[in-house]
């Protein structure tokens, strides 16, 4: 793997002042092994995920993503000619939104992941994915450097958020619904 990026922005700087830098897929599942191993779970279930980034001008822009995790990293691999590729260049910082699936029982919880996007242009680690994935040619491949973790479920009558950020201890919040088809007798 190339280290191309690391401890940046994504644009050779350093990370904005107060804001955490961002950390290997690795890193996350050796820090908190059971919220990442639910995370990947739940982005397991289906195949389509949505993407956001920020447009030129500052505006969110969301769109389908196929997250990829494997060798210790998220992958985000996307089509040449793609807005999204602009974005990241220019700004790489990013959340990834887990399909949340059909109906609304939020089955596997809500999982969110943020960070920043670091484009890998080494020739190596991109044809070893492009050789086990096998993406529609030619591709774009960014890194993901996580900045946050994001799962909320239910417990009982409890909407829980749970939320970890690279040298901050995990976080559960627990809340207590006012829907009362989740209220336990």
């Amino acid at each position: 793997m190339t280290n191309e990026g690391r401890g940046t922005d994504g644009r050779g700087r350093g990370a904005v002042a107060g804001e955490a830098a961002g950390v290997s897929w690795a890193v996350v599942e050796a820090a908190e092994p059971a919220l990442a191993g639910l995370v990947r779970e739940r982005f397991g279930l289906f195949k389509h995920h949505v993407l956001a980034t920020l447009r030129k001008d500052g505006a969110p822009r969301l769109t389908g993503l196929e997250a990829d995790f494997r060798h210790g990293e998220l992958w985000l691999g996307m089509m040449t000619g793609a807005r999204k590729v602009q974005d990241l260049r220019r700004d790489p910082r990013f959340s990834l939104h887990a399909n949340p699936g059909p109906g609304t029982d939020m089955e596997g919880g809500d999982v969110r992941l943020s960070g920043r996007a670091v484009e890998v242009t080494d020739p190596a680690p991109v044809a070893r994915y492009a050789a086990e994935v096998r993406p529609p040619e030619p591709f774009h491949l960014f890194r993901a450097e996580v900045t946050e973790v994001v799962r909320i479920s239910h417990d009982g009558p409890y909407l829980m958020l749970t939320s970890w950020r690279p040298g901050r201890p995990l976080r559960t919040v627990r809340r207590l619904t006012d829907d009362p088809s989740l209220l336990v007798d």
